[in-house]
């Protein structure tokens, strides 16, 4: 039986499409391995969101250089966005790199399958599922509308199907998941949205959780703010990406919005979804951004105090506006600075967040199991540990909250739900 090994970075979407990838190669007929020494195919599903994501890529695909050559019967295949339109350039610069298939896509090299995409056959109790493909807002500095092209979505009929069956397999909660999810079927004929699907899967048995992202502040509707409301199984979490807390900044970045727009976007949120936790992401470092737009966006994040931020430094990335028309001109020691900055201010703000926690009782569902603890997450998207000697895994279990951190929380089983 041949062997196969999967290396993933970035994003829920390359893991979600790693999982498929996955079931596909075992459809036909391929075993995992967990190291790729003892592989015949490797595949490396790539990111290039960052410039420190395409170095790891490029790191991983010189490493596996010697082994190819030690190997030429093994075979080597690179997906994600690091595989453009110009792949003659790629093979010449990846001479080991058997081939390369756009991110998404069916390897059609290895023969057919029964189906594309094919669902994990054991899924776990949370499974992401790609409802949108591609992008069609081009900010300036991001390159996934090159490499993943004009957004493209999945039939709501589809999603139903392939959701209930996930749920029939085992899985308890579903990520939706797209570039930008709010776009969600303005491609399809009967232009349904995000929250009518949000609608129909909301009635599918066995299913829990219902999650998505990534949101745009500009294409979030009333509609959407109010289906998180009032749909039972979708989770009061929403991830809804600010980028820089001056609007002259977010403008430049073609973002589509003012920072004032967002405020009154969150204040709506919380008026209509109690309790709601919100993530962000944020760039630093843009080029020509003062010290004061930056301390602009540092007042922004301690308003708003966000459950998650995720904050990144500037790298310009080949291709995209940015690095075409704006100078990389914020020195990397003062990007670092920035970057500390915010993060430092994040732990304070979560840490305050997850102490009000303590002695509350939450739902968490059962992911798995880490060293001798249960872990799971709370509808609100917390990292919960626990331990008990029974098997929790799937399954929705009440925690009253003993301790706190910044990064996760710590209880035991209750028999009281608050």
């Amino acid at each position: 039986m041949p062997q196969y090994y999967i290396w993933t970075i970035g994003c829920q979407m390359n893991k979600a499409e790693s999982e498929r990838l996955g079931s596909y190669l075992e459809q036909l007929g391929f075993q995992a391995v967990a190291a790729a020494e003892q592989a015949d195919l490797i595949v490396l599903n790539s990111c290039v969101v960052r410039q420190s994501a395409e170095n790891r890529v490029i790191n991983k695909l010189s490493a596996l250089r010697s082994l190819k050559s030690l190997r030429p019967d093994l075979t080597l295949a690179v997906t994600g966005c690091l595989v453009n339109s110009h792949l003659d350039q790629l093979k010449q610069k990846f001479p080991q790199a058997d081939y390369f298939f756009q991110p998404g896509d069916c390897p059609q090299w290895l023969g057919e399958a029964q189906s594309w995409p094919v669902i994990p056959r054991h899924p776990s109790p949370g499974v992401f599922v790609p409802i949108i493909q591609g992008c069609n807002n081009f900010c300036t500095y991001c390159i996934v509308p090159y490499r993943r092209g004009r957004e493209r979505s999945r039939p709501v009929a589809e999603l139903v199907g392939e959701v209930s069956e996930l749920a029939r397999r085992g899985a308890r909660e579903v990520t939706l998941l797209g570039q930008n999810v709010d776009s969600y079927g303005h491609d399809l004929p009967d232009k349904p949205d995000l929250a009518d699907l949000l609608t129909e899967l909301n009635t599918l048995g066995g299913l829990a959780r219902i999650r998505f992202l990534t949101n745009h502040p500009k294409d979030m509707t009333p509609k959407l703010i109010e289906a998180i409301a009032t749909l039972d199984n979708v989770c009061e979490h929403i991830s809804l990406p600010l980028q820089a807390g001056n609007s002259d900044i977010l403008k430049v970045m073609r973002r589509g919005y003012t920072v004032e727009q967002y405020r009154q976007l969150i204040a709506e949120i919380r008026r209509k979804v109690p309790g709601v936790a919100l993530s962000t992401d944020v760039i630093v470092g843009f080029p020509a951004e003062t010290e004061e737009q930056f301390e602009q966006t540092v007042n922004v994040l301690a308003e708003l105090k966000f459950d998650t931020v995720h904050v990144a430094v500037y790298s310009p990335r080949p291709g995209t506006i940015a690095a075409r028309e704006f100078e990389d001109n914020i020195p990397p020691e003062e990007k670092r600075r920035r970057l500390d900055r915010v993060e430092q201010l994040q732990e304070s703000i979560v840490a305050e967040i997850n102490n009000q926690l303590i002695g509350r009782t939450v739902e968490v569902l059962v992911e798995g199991k880490k060293e001798s603890k249960w872990q799971g997450r709370t509808r609100t998207g917390k990292l919960v540990f626990f331990s008990d000697g029974g098997d929790h895994l799937g399954q929705l279990v009440p925690i009253r909250i003993e301790k706190a951190s910044p990064w996760s929380l710590q209880g035991v089983i209750s028999n009281n739900k608050d």
